[in-house]
């Protein structure tokens, strides 16, 4: 690595965003596809989520339904793949782990985007700096990315999409800003969406450039405050602060569309269960605890040939808990409760709600012994299923057929934990 001067004058942000990531996963571990066209589609096979360039050139739009989409994909014979959510947040995890030997200021936005402080540079090594960033990326994980860098994180993210557009992999917005500005539809600045580019286009405020030269009291007029917060960031000045840490969950709600009608209860019972252990899991890695549990289920809304029934069922824990054992049993009462025999269900899912921080947890003469019988049990089955693959170790509850799952017709079953996944070179 280069010799780095350091500095503390100006505010420098980089917006690091992995390329069609979810297609960058699949590529992975497939490099016969690494040219080919690829798309990723989302649950039950519904629409397409993740494109490669190379789709995107055929044709292929964001958001597209598969069914609308399949002759093309055929024909063109594009790579099809179902989402493996697992495989994308492990990628995830390792991409974000190397942003931060880069810098001790990192703000993950999504799974695939993130913020990082780069303030303490001097901006003459900035962009020789964000090239580097992705090259440790790329051959630390295998992930291609982009790096838009400026003094904002709105600004960044108009770098971002420019590097993109662009194909440069890097680009630093510092001169000649505002004719870059004029260029960038204001449908694509950050924080505006569909409705608010509507108002925008009816007061004549067609790129970004024209929203800059706004008055605030006009943009807090029309929109709000974080309308008139992004007005300044396009002029450079620095409004929304990096998020560092994240905020812990206030619920933490697992469902899924089943990919075939469910009738029998048992079927049911194992897809509640299996939420509910997902759920569980998710509240224990963020030390959370849970004081509400909520099941739900619903048949088809658009089957007209039939009726339709939708309920719920909420119960109150009388302990805060994040045990799966104590979570299930009482997941189970509620979907008895709810439970009409005769009705093909689509959906069913649990919500867990009043989540309070574990090492905050109002105790009573209960909660030790419940605590020491508990605690031990789960951090066993967690740190087992972490190495091994979920459900390595499950509650025989949660069935071993899982029938009702959704569709995946195509996907690749990549798992990390897997030696069998490894990619196999020139094949």
């Amino acid at each position: 690595m280069s010799s780095i001067k350091y500095t503390t004058k100006k505010n420098i942000i980089a917006l690091i965003d992995c390329n069609s990531f979810y297609v960058s996963c699949e590529r992975l571990f497939k490099p016969k596809i690494q040219k080919r066209a690829v798309v990723v589609l989302s649950n039950n096979d519904g629409c397409v989520i993740s494109r490669s360039q190379e789709a995107k050139d055929m044709g292929i739009k964001m958001g597209e339904p598969y069914f609308k989409v399949k002759k093309l994909i055929t024909r063109n014979k594009i790579e099809v793949y179902s989402s493996n959510y697992a495989l994308y947040g492990d990628i995830s995890r390792r991409v974000m782990k190397v942003l931060k030997t880069f810098s001790p200021k990192v703000e993950i936005y999504s799974i695939d985007e993130a913020f990082i402080d780069l303030s303490f540079m001097d901006h003459e090594g900035i962009e020789e700096y964000g090239r580097q960033i992705r090259s440790r990326i790329l051959r630390w994980t295998g992930i291609p990315t982009s790096v838009g860098i400026a003094s904002t994180k709105t600004l960044s993210k108009v770098a971002n999409h420019i590097a993109k557009k662009e194909k440069t992999g890097v680009v630093y917005l510092k001169k000649d800003i505002d004719e870059k500005l004029k260029k960038f539809p204001i449908e694509k600045v950050w924080g505006v969406g569909k409705q608010l580019s509507k108002f925008y286009y009816k007061n004549n405020i067609r790129n970004a450039y024209d929203l800059k030269n706004v008055s605030n009291t006009w943009v807090k007029k029309g929109t709000n405050v974080l309308g008139a917060k992004t007005a300044m960031e396009l002029r450079g000045i620095p409004c929304i602060n990096l998020q560092m840490e994240q905020e812990k969950r206030k619920n933490c709600c697992v469902s899924r569309s089943f990919g075939r009608k469910v009738k029998n209860i048992e079927e049911l019972e194992e897809s509640v269960v299996t939420h509910c252990l997902n759920a569980a899991e998710k509240i224990r890695a963020d030390d959370q605890l849970a004081k509400t549990i909520t099941v739900f289920i619903r048949t088809s809304p658009f089957d007209k040939n039939k009726k339709y029934y939708s309920n719920s069922k909420t119960i109150d824990l009388a302990i805060p808990s994040s045990n799966s054992i104590e979570l299930i049993k009482n997941a189970v009462k509620a979907l008895n409760d709810i439970y009409k025999y005769g009705y093909s269900y689509q959906k069913a899912g649990i919500i867990l709600s009043n989540l309070k921080d574990a090492k905050q947890n109002d105790r009573n003469l209960l909660t030790p012994l419940l605590e020491n019988k508990s605690k031990k049990l789960m951090r066993a089955i967690d740190y087992t299923n972490s190495k091994y693959g979920r459900y390595a170790i499950s509650i025989a509850h949660a069935g071993l057929s899982k029938g009702w799952k959704m569709r995946r017709e195509h996907s690749s079953r990549i798992d990390t934990a897997s030696f069998d996944s490894l990619p196999i070179i020139g094949v």
